[in-house]
Order: C-alpha cells, then structure tokens, then sequence
C-alpha cells in the first residue's frame, strides 16, 4: 500500500499507564492533543483496524501501513470530531475511506498491467500449512475481483460482524445499498467459489453462501 508523507511508525508509540476512561474523553484529549491520548488511541483501536485491513487487504505488511495511515488521519483530524462519544466509528471511518482507495488503485494496476494484484503475492505466512496459504490466496484473489465497496461490505458483515446499519453509518451508503453490495458480493463469490473444488470443499456450508 502506497503512502504519501514520510513519518516516524507508529510503532514508536511510547507506552505508558493505560488509563480507564471512554471513548468521548479519549477523543477529547486527542483533540486537546494530550501524548497521553495518542497512546490510548493507538492501543485501543490498532488491533480493530489492524485486523480489518489483513481481512480485507489479504496482506499483514499492507494492514500495518493502512494502520499507520489510518492513525495520522485520526489524530491530525481528531479536533473535528463533533459527537465524541463516536470516536470507534469516526476511526473505522478513516480506515475504510483509506481501503476503498486502495482497493481502486489495485485494480486500475491490474487493468494497466503494472504489476501483480496483492492476492497474487505471497499471503504474509499467515499460516505454516502451505495448502492452507495457497487456498487462502486463491479466496483472496477472488476477493480482489469484486468491487471495492462490495469487498468492503463483505468484510465488515462477515468478518467484522457489524450490522446492516453499523455498516451504512461507517461507509456514508443507505442501509439497502449494503444490502445490495452485500447480495452482490455473495452471489459473485458463490459462482466463483463453486468453480474451485479445494475452496468449495472448504467454505461448503458457509452462512453467505447461495
């Protein structure tokens, strides 16, 4: 994933005593730009948007920069937040405005030949089981030729767990465009998914599946 600014990693984060307080007086002392708050933010919330993007970016080196984007966005804009009780979603907000950019720019690479799509790259050793990593890429891959809202749809109701609304207010779409995305999505994977024996075999009786 391509950034556009060089920063320290947010890995530098310094740790400290966490503190027990919720998500409206974290997001008001990110907003008062408290050293504090940035360490909070980044324990709390780095393991949600971390995982959301090795979901949905079927890569761990490319979840990291998202991460690292998806922070510098939220602190440089945390002052505008309006309702800090919503810090969670202001967070996810970023994270997947930040995947459905990248998403488009995979596939304008792939439809100008300029390189392999993320799929098609190793799948960051997510498992030992070589069979498990090959049909991993191959799910990946088919990931990969939906649309980005679609996939994005796809990844916070099935693996995210959200719901229909949970997903209209973090993405800006109506509660029957998810539903919409979300059929496409399924309908797509389910025809592909039935063209590959080893996938089939395992995903067979999936709960998305028609």
């Amino acid at each position: 994933m391509t950034t556009h600014r060089s920063r320290a990693p947010l890995s530098l984060v310094v740790d400290g005593p966490r503190r027990v307080l919720d998500d409206h007086d974290l997001a008001r002392g990110l907003a008062a730009g408290h050293d504090w708050a940035v360490g909070e933010a980044w324990h709390r919330f780095a393991p949600m948007v971390l995982g959301l993007g090795e979901r949905a970016l079927g890569s761990k080196t490319e979840a990291e920069d998202l991460a690292q984007e998806v922070f510098y966005q939220v602190f440089r804009k945390a002052p505008t937040l309006r309702e800090p009780e919503r810090l969670r979603a202001f967070v996810y907000s970023f994270a997947v405005r930040l995947l459905r950019s990248e998403l488009r720019r995979r596939k304008r690479r792939r439809w100008l030949h300029l390189g392999p799509s993320a799929a098609e790259s190793a799948a960051d050793g997510q498992s030992a089981d070589l069979e498990s990593r090959e049909l991993l890429r191959r799910f990946n891959a088919l990931l990969d030729r939906l649309k980005p809202r679609d996939r994005i749809v796809f990844v916070l109701r099935q693996m995210e767990a959200m719901t229909v609304e949970e997903i209209a207010a973090t993405v800006g779409i109506s509660t029957s465009t998810v539903k919409r995305s979300m059929a496409h999505a399924c309908d797509r994977l389910s025809r592909w998914v039935e063209a590959d024996p080893g996938l089939l075999s395992i995903l067979r009786g999936s709960s998305w599946r028609r």
